[in-house]
This record gives C-alpha cells, sequence and structure tokens, in this order.
C-alpha cells in the first residue's frame, strides 16, 4: 500500500512547489520596477516581502510626529516669487465663503495681491482636520476649517498668493498635552506668562518636530508660504521663575530652530518666513528672546518684522506716541535693518499697523507706512487687523 501511494505523494508535492512557484512570480512581477535615471543607467530595486507599514516602521529617525498622511494635491514647482502685498485672515474667516468672497473682492480691485491663513493659532489649536497621528492622539486639533485644499484652490483661480500661519511656541494645548515638554516653572509645575498662557520648551527637539509635520502637511495642502508666529522666548509674566537658558544661550537656540526649520521643509514646494518682533530692526542682540536677523537670514526666504507704531514705547525717536507717526517709525526701522539684509537669502517684508491703537488707523497712516516700507529694497508687506476689517482706505486702487 505504502509503495503504491508514493507516486501520487509526488504528484501532489510537485504540484504545491508549482503554485508556490507561481505566486512568487506575481509577487515578483507587480513589485519589480524597474528604473532609469537621466543618464540612462538601468537599476533594478530592491524587493522586500515587508509591508508599506514595516517599511515606515523600521525608517531611521521618523516619528509619529514627523510622517505625515496628507498627499499633495497635484504635484507642483514653487510659486513664482512676487513681491507679496497681503492682509491677514483667521480661521473663522477662511471658513466663511462670504468673507472669502469679500477679500477676494477687495484683492480684485486694489493692490492687494496675498492672504495669510491661521492653520495654528496663538491657543495652539491645529484649525484643520490633520492627519498627523501625532495631533489626534493628543487631541490638539479643532476643526475650523474643513476644507483647506479648496479654499486656496478657490484663492489661486483669482491670482492670490497663499500663506499659512503657524504659532510655534506659545502653544498652551500642547503644553497641557505634554507637561514634560512644557517651560517649566522653578517653583514647581507649568510656567504661566503674563496672560496665563503656557509655552513650550523652545530646546526640545520633540516639540520642532512636531511643528515641522504641521508645517509639512500644510505644504501639502496647496499653500505657497509657510509663515512661523511666536518663534522666541516669552517676554513677560514673572520671568525670573521661568526655567530657561542664559540670553546668549537663547539666540543659539533660535538659530539653530530657524536652520532645522530649512533643512527639514527644503524638500517642499514652499516659501518660508518669520514672523519677529519690530525692534530686530535697529537691536541685533536678540533681546533676550532670541530673534536676531543675523541668526535666520541665511535660513528662509522672508523675515517678517512686527512693525506696528503703536507698538514702540514711548519716546521712540523722540515721539511722546509713536503711533502718531506711522511713516517714520516705519522709515526708520526699514533704514536701520536694511544692511542686514544686503547678499542674504531672506528678504524684509513687515507688518503694518491696519488697526486702531494708540490713533485712529486712517487711509493716511495705513499708507505713510506702506510708502516707507517701498523706498528701500524689500518683498512686500502684510497688514494686520486681528478682527479682519479691511476696506480699500489706504490701499492703491488697481482693477485687474
Amino acid at each position: 500500500m505504502d509503495e503504491q501511494k508514493q507516486p501520487k505523494k509526488i504528484e501532489v508535492l510537485v504540484g504545491v512547489l508549482a503554485c508556490l512557484f507561481l505566486v512568487v512570480a506575481v509577487k515578483l512581477a507587480i513589485s519589480w520596477r524597474p528604473h532609469f535615471d537621466l543618464n540612462f543607467n538601468f537599476a533594478l530595486p530592491k524587493f522586500s516581502w515587508a509591508s508599506e507599514e514595516q517599511k515606515i516602521a523600521s525608517a531611521p529617525n521618523v516619528s509619529a510626529a514627523t510622517t505625515t498622511v496628507v498627499e499633495p494635491i497635484v504635484p507642483r514647482e514653487k510659486s513664482t516669487v512676487k513681491v507679496v502685498k497681503g492682509i491677514y485672515l483667521t480661521a473663522n474667516s477662511a471658513a466663511s465663503s462670504k468673507k472669502i468672497d469679500e477679500i477676494i473682492k477687495l484683492v480684485d480691485a486694489t493692490e492687494l495681491n496675498a492672504v495669510v491663513l491661521d492653520i495654528k493659532d496663538y491657543t495652539g489649536n491645529i484649525l484643520y482636520d490633520s492627519k498627523i497621528p501625532l495631533v489626534n492622539e493628543l487631541h490638539t486639533k479643532r476643526v475650523v476649517v474643513k476644507d483647506y485644499p479648496a479654499i486656496i484652490k478657490k484663492l489661486h483661480d483669482h491670482g492670490i498668493y497663499v500663506i499659512a500661519r503657524q504659532t510655534v511656541f506659545q502653544d498652551p494645548v500642547l503644553a497641557v498635552a505634554k507637561p514634560e515638554w512644557a517651560i517649566k516653572a522653578k517653583s514647581g509645575g507649568i510656567w504661566h506668562d503674563q496672560k496665563g498662557l503656557s509655552w513650550v520648551d523652545e530646546t526640545r527637539h520633540e516639540v520642532w518636530d512636531y511643528d515641522v509635520a504641521i508645517a509639512r502637511e500644510a505644504a501639502d495642502m496647496g499653500f505657497d508660504e509657510l509663515n512661523f508666529d511666536y518663534v522666541r522666548f516669552p517676554t513677560d509674566g514673572n520671568m525670573k521663575n521661568a526655567v530657561m537658558p542664559s540670553s546668549s544661550a537663547r539666540n543659539e537656540v533660535m538659530k539653530n530652530f530657524y536652520h532645522y526649520l530649512s533643512d527639514k521643509l527644503k524638500d517642499k514646494p514652499v516659501y518660508l518666513s518669520l514672523d519677529f518682533f519690530g525692534l530686530i530692526m535697529e537691536v541685533h542682540d536678540g533681546m533676550d528672546i532670541g530673534q536676531r536677523i543675523e541668526s535666520a537670514s541665511d535660513a528662509v526666504d522672508y523675515i517678517s518684522p512686527m512693525m506696528y507704531p503703536s507698538h514702540y514705547a514711548k519716546g521712540q525717536m523722540g515721539f511722546a506716541n509713536p503711533a502718531d507717526h506711522p511713516g517714520e517709525i516705519v522709515n526708520n526701522g526699514m533704514k536701520k535693518g536694511e544692511p542686514s539684509f544686503v547678499d542674504k537669502r531672506a528678504v524684509v517684508r513687515p507688518w503694518l499697523q491696519a488697526f486702531n491703537l494708540g490713533a485712529m488707523y486712517d487711509a493716511t497712516k495705513i499708507r505713510a507706512q506702506i510708502d516707507a516700507v517701498e523706498k528701500y529694497p524689500n518683498a512686500g508687506w502684510l497688514l494686520w487687523n486681528a478682527s479682519n476689517r479691511y476696506t480699500t482706505a489706504g490701499l492703491k486702487i488697481e482693477t485687474k
């Protein structure tokens, strides 16, 4: 009996082996994709049975914070460089089709050609439906804008340059979700500033990677530029109780962060910009917050000093109320800061005051600031009004 069944077993074994060979052949056929470089060199890819999930998990230096799942809408190049003339909008404004239509109408009728949209604001909340694993794990998003890619496309259709604004180190939401990443108080617990807001530790690379992941996701949504705000150490509150490095060390920390952003985002088709205090145009010691033109001028494309005249101290240029002298204040800053941008990657593009504080900011005062900027080499200007109330006041009328 056993001898009679032996040939039968061999036939079965041969059949099984044939099936296995067929499976392997199909797998190879699907996975095998020859690659050619521009010099017509032929190379075979390395074959691996590992799943895509296993490959991602085993990749070096990849964390949940730095791996996003949003793919670009379409492959694209960087937008054409332009002299930007823009206005700021909150996420709530961006989410309102009525407001967006109003802004498009204003842009179409004036010299304006750009908008700045919040993707992460002073609360630390990510304001769109982020797919970043760590964001969802920590519950640090509050979805205000449901479809940024569609909004961006609509603005692009009208020739509008679109900038994503992302706050960084003032981040109360992340500080609560990850208290080990927060600035600590010497007296114990998390440190808070004068407004009761907590900040994350500027020296923590986990924080850097978290914000880089958000920036990369924003780039993939179609933004033309990524603008980073609160890229500094805090300035108010009980500073003596805050656990922070020395003043000179803060300068080095921020310099390293600016260059880290540049390195981690260099493969994305976007420009990079930083919001700085207005005084950096004339003070170059870092002001205890780590902000120096010299630290960032070779790391990013644009530096945007917040040159709001109302924010300068009494006595600036001898004025009892600097807000009453917008042209002189902005001109002084541009003149003193201009040499720091010579032969540098970065170009200056100031934030200007379009709100009432210290004085009524009418068309004359808004225009005085713009004219002062445009006397010097610059990449344009941005108008700030936290309530997003903009009119043609101070703007040149242009039919497009």
